[in-house]
């Protein structure tokens, strides 16, 4: 069954652990407070971790991926990347990262693709044994804080690598191993969004019901010689926006 509950950070064990599985085929969201870190992991291989991320106090902010992948000069999300809102500040970092290459171009998968592929297989029908897709996913956690597929945006694809052939034509050309994990460091109090269902460019011949595993822990303070503060000068002025945003708190 589809994991729907809310967690927050101020419900976690006094030592400052919360760790939880989400299946595959499954939504799950939580607010992430600043100074946090989110550890995914790939558990058997091949996953897909679809996400959104908001601005919890004014969700008209959203995660923006042209300027985030524009002003750091790059087309995938690794290690020393800041994930940008539409206002010039910084959700989280991209602390550490075994996989190396995360897509965040090609949208989620909506029900015509698990159709078209897999077989159309639903909860009244399957319960547990369903194929879920990522759309519909997303907009039953959206639904959850009075938002809606009009407040849809790119979404990052963790564990999904994508590359272009001679026509520009896209492909979806490596996923994780089991054991690949993506760790990020939130810079402010962020709504995130996601789910465990298939990228849209997936291939393979079965439903991928890839369960994925979250652990939130209190992130250690950024130092000055921090690799995502110095990744690039916009960097810097994304912590800038973040400390002027932050500032009189």
């Amino acid at each position: 069954m589809s994991t729907t509950q809310n967690h927050t950070l101020n419900s976690i064990t006094q030592d400052q652990v919360y760790q939880t599985t989400i299946p595959g085929a499954s939504h799950w969201s939580t607010m992430i407070r600043k100074g946090t870190q989110l550890r995914l992991k790939d558990i058997e291989g091949g996953a897909n971790v679809g996400m959104l991320f908001f601005n919890p106090y004014q969700l008209s902010e959203k995660y923006n991926a042209p300027d985030t992948l524009k002003c750091q000069h790059t087309f995938k999300l690794t290690k020393g990347h800041c994930l940008y809102s539409e206002m010039g500040r910084i959700f989280c970092s991209v602390i550490d990262d075994s996989f190396g290459w995360h897509e965040t171009m090609c949208g989620t998968s909506h029900p015509e693709h698990i159709t078209e592929k897999w077989g159309q297989r639903d909860y009244q029908n399957h319960q547990n044994n369903w194929q879920q897709n990522g759309f519909d996913g997303f907009l039953v956690e959206l639904a959850k804080y009075d938002l809606y597929k009009q407040d849809l945006c790119s979404n990052v694809n963790w564990f999904s690598e994508v590359s272009a052939d001679v026509e520009g034509k896209l492909a979806l050309t490596r996923t994780s191993q089991a054991g690949d994990e993506v760790v990020l460091r939130f810079e402010m109090d962020t709504l995130v969004v996601l789910h465990t269902c298939p990228h849209p460019l997936s291939e393979v011949n079965e439903y991928p019901n890839k369960p994925v595993a979250i652990t939130l822990t209190q992130a250690e303070a950024m130092m000055q010689d921090d690799e995502c503060l110095n990744h690039c000068s916009e960097n810097r002025r994304g912590f800038e926006n973040n400390a002027l945003y932050h500032f009189g708190l």
